[in-house]
């Protein structure tokens, strides 16, 4: 075996070990479902949203600072700008590629934008002018984008798919105001909450769009915004007036809620070095907070599956 093949052998044995650690252990007497603040309070501005980790484990966050601005955030805290963002463009959500080129819903200008890996320079992946705002993103396993967009002055929202060459289509109409959005493990489920109608829907996908909407949750209080998947297929939807993250089932059943420090979480991602730290975006004192989780997040799974 060559030195080059070696090496990679020992990655690939080193990336399954620490996945199968993560999926099953949790250290005795750790503290789960606890939030403590990850930055000092006022770093980010009211528009503070995004979030998701890259390969390494670092936080971005769109309106670092001041709006139209991108932030990346240590693990540790320390945070700095990433990128500022052209013209009239305001980041939303957050996501990234297995490559590790990041793609951004700029909802002033009714694009997605990507910065390539390695890069930090910001281009038009997508546009049309059909959009409402772009609000927040999720991403196929095959690296099929989809994209929530809320009217907020209407209560009314659509959803996009965006394929892999930036190529738009509506694939939903007349819902409520559309945000929080998600893609199951296997691929062939969409999940989409209304933040105003406070309901929380499931389509199965198609290869030419999505179908069969079904209503998995429905709540009488407070709104939505964000929301991520474990890699169990439950659902982390952000309280945006409750201050709260409720843990959701594939079937909707309530399994965890947990109070994180402020009352108007906006987004969540998941990273850290098992992919059990859940990190929220919290408008009420723009910063970010974290709490540790007992299963790994989809996001930080799929990192694993490649080099």
């Amino acid at each position: 075996m060559e030195d080059g093949d070696r090496h990679h052998f020992r990655m690939k044995l080193l990336h399954l070990f620490v996945f199968l650690t993560a999926c099953h252990l949790v250290s005795a007497g750790e503290k789960l479902f606890v939030a403590t603040p990850l930055t000092e309070p006022n770093l980010f501005t009211a528009g503070i949203e995004g979030p998701a980790c890259d390969r390494a484990g670092n936080i971005y966050a769109v309106n670092f600072k001041e709006q139209q601005t991108i932030g990346i955030t240590r693990e540790d805290g320390a945070s700095e700008v990433f990128v500022k963002l052209d013209g009239e463009s305001t980041g939303n959500g957050i996501r990234f590629d297995r490559a590790g080129n990041m793609y951004v819903a700029d909802y002033k200008g009714h694009n997605v934008l990507r910065v390539a890996n390695g890069s930090r320079v910001v281009e038009v992946f997508a546009h049309n002018s059909k959009m409402n705002q772009p609000n927040d993103l999720t991403i196929a396993p095959d690296g099929t984008l989809y994209a929530s967009d809320p009217n907020w002055k209407e209560k009314t929202g659509q959803l996009w798919r965006i394929d892999r060459k930036g190529k738009t289509k509506r694939v939903a109409k007349d819902m409520g105001t559309t945000n929080g959005v998600e893609v199951s493990p296997d691929g062939r489920t969409l999940y989409v909450n209304e933040s105003v109608q406070r309901n929380i829907w499931a389509f199965t996908i198609t290869e030419s769009g999505i179908r069969d909407k079904r209503l998995v949750r429905k709540f009488e209080d407070h709104g939505f915004d964000g929301m991520r998947c474990d890699i169990d297929s439950n659902l982390y939807v952000t309280r945006y007036g409750k201050g709260t993250v409720v843990k959701l089932s594939p079937k909707g059943k309530t399994l965890q809620e947990i109070d994180v420090l402020g009352g108007r979480p906006s987004n969540i991602c998941f990273g850290g070095l098992d992919g059990r730290t859940a990190y929220v975006t919290e408008v009420e004192h723009r910063r970010l907070v974290q709490f540790r989780v007992d299963r790994p997040g989809l996001a930080w799974k799929r990192w694993q599956e490649k080099e």
